[in-house]
């Protein structure tokens, strides 16, 4: 089961300065944390002269073992704001088991005023903060932030990635031992490569030593304040004598990174498609985007009105996983957006309408943080709706709704992408070292990267993968004076959302057999039998037997899914090459031949979102930029290789069926 957060209990001594209940010590230096901070982290990782050198395109990544107030980002940004190139990018990623509530992190970052050019969009992004991996962008994208929120022995080992640099942080050894064992030190030293930095305040002899055994070389130079010595460090390797590192499964290795030019063909401009161009523009790629309607967001990203709602397990799935990190992140890109017109964050309710729905909310409430999810009773579920309901059921604080094309016309606004609407790729081809699309006889665009994200159209370029269209269909009521107000999305087997633009939204529709896009009557009809299961009093304010049958509006879509659900995202292997290197999996499922993954250089999928694409498809876009850049990556390991599309090809050769 996952273990709900806690969020840091603070007291505030008699100078206003924070303190952690947890482990009765302070958060930074009573005297000059900024000092404390430059001396400790900046100059001992020597980052004025590596920010300095870096070139256009080239990053630096630093891993933090505490994140607290932030303090140690803030001035590692402003520096980096003020020595990098414009081209460079700095990506810090850090661990912190117990977050700051948002009014404390801001009362803590008053404390430095000169840091406030950047403390304030950071708490404009500090929003949606839950277990996990979450992902904040800053200075469209030139910097980001990856908080690993949890324990540090638990996160850190699911990291994928390098680190350039070490910021060990952290309450005093004596306070908080756990964060300075062998077992910590041995992550960062699997995430180090020669050459990697560290700093730390403290100068304990069996903190120098555990480091040292793990590869660090260590020196102690002079403190700063109160402290007499602090710590350098730099990776010289893994030794010998621990052995190496086991070898991963090679269908899941990265491929070879790109070294070439940093141009990339996306195909399909919906929510993966627009995400995944926004991704790679914000890292300096120029992207063709290419759509065959006439306009973004044509197909099931063209609905009105989109629920940010979050199916969750209680046992920690990939799945689960997944949606946890990717709510937060298209929360915090929703603040880029029009609230009230693009978005709302008016809350979901999931109500317990039936006994098994009823089994499944218990475990969540108590797997969860009520920041993320309560159980709420009748009384308050028809407070926050705001109308009459049968049940009771869990309720979403920070959910709400969404108008998917806003979504995709700001991510394709920037200046990187150029949009080729209007134009069906019908073949693709590699033509030396370029992946070219190609209508009929008319060639719309070439680059040495191509990302499939035309939802089950994905199908034509690679078939091997398992993709499934299920037809759905919306239905749009005019909004009454009654109906205002509703004040959040209800959900039951359906939904309906608050009134955007005059309109409220209801559905959807699941048939697996349709495969026309008409509305059907009796698909609008079995949506407002949804409607009246959820509310038989909004059902009344909407006046719905008032509506002729043939006159009820709405739109119907193909989501596209896999036999799994969980989307498909990363690099594809050339089929047949790929059936006959790892053969040997039909005879012995446990062996793992070492033969290198036979890719399709360059091409890439980021697919089979189903109805969950409002969440998982914007992080699914930084997955693809972070395998093609060769960057940390922004979830799991074990969830970024759960999402591949090789996982299909192995299982059918565990059964013997390549």
């Amino acid at each position: 089961m996952i273990s709900a957060p806690q969020h840091a209990q603070i007291d505030w001594d008699e100078h206003g300065l924070p303190r952690s209940r947890a482990y009765a010590d302070v958060y930074f230096s009573t005297e000059s944390g900024l000092a404390e901070t430059h001396h400790v982290f900046i100059e001992q990782n020597r980052l004025k002269e590596r920010f300095q050198a870096l070139a256009a395109h080239e990053r630096c990544v630093i891993g933090e073992t505490g994140f607290g107030t932030g303090l140690n980002f803030l001035c590692a940004w402003q520096l980096f704001q003020a020595l990098a190139c414009p081209g460079a990018r700095l990506q810090f990623v850090s661990v912190e088991k117990y977050p700051l509530r948002p009014a404390d992190l801001q009362r803590a970052l008053a404390l430095w005023p000169q840091l406030a050019a950047y403390a304030e969009p950071l708490m404009a992004q500090y929003v949606a903060i839950h277990p996990g991996f979450q992902r904040l962008m800053f200075d469209g994208g030139r910097v980001s932030l990856t908080l690993l929120v949890g324990d540090a022995l638990e996160q850190l080992p699911l990291l994928d990635g390098q680190v350039d640099a070490w910021f060990l942080d952290g309450f005093a050894p004596a306070k908080n031992p756990e964060m300075w064992s062998p077992e910590l030190f041995a992550e960062l030293a699997r995430l180090s490569h020669p050459g990697t930095t560290l700093g730390t305040f403290t100068s304990t002899g069996w903190v120098r030593r555990s480091l040292k055994a793990a590869g660090f070389k260590m020196k102690r130079v002079p403190g700063i304040g109160h402290k007499w010595e602090v710590l350098r460090g730099e990776f010289l390797g893994r030794p010998a004598e621990l052995g190496a590192l086991p070898l991963g499964k090679p269908w899941f290795a990265r491929p070879a990174a790109h070294t070439g030019e940093r141009r990339a063909l996306v195909i399909g401009g919906g929510l993966a498609g627009c995400a995944t161009a926004n991704s790679l523009a914000r890292r300096g790629w120029q992207v063709c985007l290419v759509e065959r309607h006439a306009e973004l967001a044509a197909e099931a990203s063209g609905n009105p009105q989109g629920v940010l709602y979050l199916k969750l397990s209680a046992h920690g799935t990939a799945l689960s996983q997944l949606i946890v990190s990717g709510f937060g992140y298209t929360r915090r890109l929703l603040e880029h957006l029009q609230r009230g017109v693009d978005w709302a964050d008016c809350g979901v309710l999931q109500l317990a309408f039936d006994a098994k729905e009823v089994q499944r909310q218990q475990p969540l409430a108590e797997a969860f943080d009520a920041s993320l999810l309560r159980l709420v009773d009748l009384a308050e579920a028809q407070r926050l709706a705001g109308v009459g309901l049968a049940h009771g059921g869990l309720y979403y604080p920070e959910g709400g709704w969404v108008h998917p094309p806003a979504l995709c016309r700001w991510q394709a606004q920037h200046p990187n992408i150029q949009t080729l609407c209007n134009h069906q790729t019908l073949q693709l081809r590699r033509v030396d070292g370029l992946w070219q699309a190609w209508e009929g006889e008319q060639l719309l665009a070439e680059a040495p990267v191509a990302i499939l994200a035309g939802a089950a159209e994905v199908t034509t370029f690679a078939a091997q993968l398992p993709l499934k269209r299920i037809r759905g269909q919306i239905t749009r009521l005019a909004a009454t004076s009654a109906s205002q107000a509703l004040a959040c999305v209800v959900c039951a087997d359906g939904y309906v959302a608050p009134a955007r633009d005059g309109e409220h939204t209801v559905g959807a529709s699941f048939d697996f057999q349709r495969e026309d896009l008409a509305p059907s009557v009796a698909e609008h009809q079995s949506n407002l039998a949804r409607l009246q299961d959820i509310s038989v009093d909004l059902s009344a304010r909407l006046a719905i037997t008032d509506y002729a049958p043939d006159a009820l509006q709405g739109r119907a879509a193909f989501r596209c899914t896999s036999p799994d659900y969980l989307p498909i995202v990363g690099p594809l292997a050339d089929p047949n090459a790929f059936a006959e290197a790892y053969a040997g999996l039909a005879k012995n499922a446990r062996q793992v031949p070492q033969q290198p993954c036979p890719w399709l250089e360059g091409l890439y999928v980021n697919s089979g979102h189903g109805s969950r694409g409002l969440i998982t498809a914007p992080l699914s876009g930084e997955l693809i930029a972070a395998w093609l850049d060769n960057e940390v990556l922004p979830l799991p390991r074990a969830v970024a290789e759960a999402c591949h599309p090789n996982r299909f090809a192995v299982r059918q050769l565990v059964r013997g069926k390549p």
